[in-house]
């Protein structure tokens, strides 16, 4: 069970960060919020080696850092794109089907298969997922689906579902060849390196000291995400972890009512217990 506390956890972490970034998008550009999920969690990550000693790195280590890093790159870019390029209720709702491309994955990547409970469990994530993001403004219950032939937005976002049902089946093989903490910083430092050219440009026109304070929250929000999303990998299969994460959509949802005081709650009620019924079939399968 303590895969699950910290798969909550990282949810919790999640749903702040996505608050942070909300905030930050309004006076930030998208990329530069975006490099600071990676670049500003760093410090935060390195202080954590006072308390562990670095791992022998495994030849896997490297390959996996190699391709995630560009995976993540892409996914990361598309996931500005999608946002810049559709709306964001035919957009969001596409991110809560990557769980079920890991349940494909992860058996080919890593020979992960879940048992029936868990399988359902996954699939009653991914439904509360989608029916949370869902908005009636929408002209149909498959508007986003449908709208991958016809906007560029949520072909964009579709994509990064995919792509992140690759890169989280290679965070377990990094982390089985290094540490949690060990691939964290890998990771992010190549991401944070592959950023620059987009965000240098913009970084010479900021006030240093008002893009610090508002974007190292992000970082720190990142930085704990991360912990306790790697060390939950080490305990259990890939497809629970990254769906028990998505239940941050849940939290999110929460954080928008009560603090940004965002409307249509209530009319999410139904993909919350749906999500909630979800996480019931994990604890107990």
């Amino acid at each position: 069970m303590t895969w699950f506390w910290l798969a909550l956890t990282t949810a919790g972490l999640e749903a702040v960060k996505d608050a942070f970034s909300k905030h930050s998008v309004k006076h930030f550009d998208e990329a530069l919020v975006a490099w600071s999920w990676s670049a500003f969690s760093l410090p935060f990550l390195l202080v954590f080696l006072v308390f562990q000693d670095w791992p022998t790195l495994q030849t896997a280590y490297w390959w996996s850092l190699g391709i995630s890093g560009v995976l993540n790159l892409i996914a990361y870019l598309w996931y500005i794109k999608a946002l810049k390029y559709g709306d964001l209720s035919n957009t969001v709702p596409l991110l809560a089907i990557s769980p079920l491309f890991l349940l494909v994955t992860s058996p080919l990547i890593l020979g992960e298969y879940p048992s029936l409970l868990g399988l359902g469990g996954v699939l009653l994530i991914v439904a509360g997922s989608y029916i949370l993001n869902f908005q009636k403004k929408n002209q149909g219950f498959l508007a986003p689906f449908l709208a991958m032939f016809q906007e560029t937005g949520p072909r964009y976002m579709l994509g990064v579902a995919l792509l992140w049902g690759i890169t989280a089946n290679l965070d377990k093989t990094g982390i089985q060849a290094s540490s949690p903490l060990a691939w964290i910083i890998g990771l992010n430092s190549a991401l944070s390196v592959g950023f620059l050219p987009l965000v240098l440009p913009k970084l010479k026109t900021l006030k240093h000291g008002k893009t610090l304070r508002a974007l190292l929250p992000i970082g720190l929000m990142n930085a704990l995400s991360l912990l306790s999303q790697m060390t939950a990998l080490q305990m259990a299969l890939v497809p629970y972890v990254i769906s028990i994460k998505r239940t941050s959509t849940l939290m999110s949802a929460v954080l928008g009512f009560v603090v940004f005081k965002e409307k249509g709650f209530k009319e999410r009620l139904l993909g919350a217990l749906v999500m909630l019924a979800g996480m019931a079939c994990m604890i107990w399968s």
